[in-house]
């Protein structure tokens, strides 16, 4: 196995909860609470979970658009989180993020030209005024737009455009790593495959790695040689997508699954209905966090005993003390 790309150690984010006159922390939120996972050159790895699991919060930590409280990061065998302000500028370069939101995370008051070069200014990638354009143009081409959109603002443009403009900002640096934060999530199903096209023919062209963040599972699975499946801030089980989704080991994966959509009627799958709803990040339940909810534990080893992330087979992990 060669030395991954990045390299995710114990990385946990809590965020202070402030209340009284004096607005002191009187609370934590344990949005990320010990993650472990690397990331191979050219891999893919698919981060799946329901709402509030931590999985966005995990992807802005390894960039540091949030400061971990806890944890490292090492990218190409640099320490993400020891780096100085100078460091983190120069190494935006090789990682990049797409954002969930086109509609937010592109500024209404900026040209699609402007918004895309800023990168290239930033870093001086251009020697000139028409290489900058000549740049711009390529990137709006490469991601299936035209040449004249440069000059437009981004109210003119669909949400599936949108998205096609903030994926063209980021290859504008040619990054290594780039964090897809849940990038077709708020597109309509048929622009939803086409984005997803248009990220695995980049991946081809460019060699880039992705860590991509949905909740869809359907999704994930076409894109993904790698999927990590989170619950309550931490990691529950990691495999190969095929392994994953032929045979999933940790009891919240099974009942993840058998929520998918068959498209073949005559298919039956069994519903698997977790009780309860998902506990507070602020007061995650003590030992195995789904403990509460699962169907097969095991009282009171479940809820005393915190689970490792263990391999059970080759590639294929899993944080259970009932699956080993």
């Amino acid at each position: 196995m060669t030395e991954p790309l990045l390299r995710v150690k114990d990385l946990k984010k809590h965020f202070s909860v402030k209340g009284g006159v004096l607005r002191r922390e009187v609370d934590k939120v344990y949005a990320v609470d010990g993650v472990t996972v690397d990331l191979q050159v050219g891999e893919t790895l698919g981060v799946v979970g329901e709402s509030g699991c931590g999985k966005s919060t995990t992807g802005r930590c390894i960039l540091r658009l949030i400061e971990p409280t806890a944890g490292e990061v090492w990218f190409e065998g640099r320490n993400v989180t020891a780096m100085d302000p100078s460091e983190l500028t120069a190494l935006r370069r090789d990682m990049q993020i797409i954002f969930q939101d086109p509609f937010a995370s592109l500024n209404p008051r900026m040209t699609v030209g402007a918004i895309i070069g800023e990168a290239l200014i930033i870093h001086k990638l251009t020697q000139s005024r028409q290489e900058f354009e000549d740049r711009i143009v390529e990137l709006l081409e490469t991601v299936g737009l035209n040449a004249d959109h440069m000059r437009r603002y981004p109210h003119e443009f669909s949400g599936g455009q949108r998205q096609r403009i903030g994926i063209a900002r980021a290859l504008a640096v040619s990054p290594k790593l780039i964090v897809c934060d849940e990038p077709v999530s708020a597109l309509d199903v048929s622009i939803q495959a086409q984005v997803i096209n248009l990220l695995e023919d980049l991946q081809g062209k460019f060699s880039l790695t992705y860590m991509f963040i949905a909740h869809d599972l359907s999704v994930v699975e076409h894109i993904s040689d790698r999927v990590a499946v989170m619950y309550l801030g931490r990691i529950v089980e990691i495999a190969s997508a095929r392994d994953i989704y032929t045979t999933p080991l940790h009891p919240y994966t099974e009942a993840l699954l058998s929520a998918v959509p068959i498209p073949d009627p005559t298919m039956k799958r069994e519903r698997i209905r977790l009780q309860g709803d998902v506990p507070s990040p602020i007061r995650p339940p003590s030992g195995c966090h789904f403990h509460t909810r699962c169907p097969i534990r095991q009282l009171p080893l479940c809820s005393t005993e915190s689970p490792e992330l263990k391999q059970t087979r080759d590639g294929h992990w899993v944080a259970c003390h009932l699956r080993e």
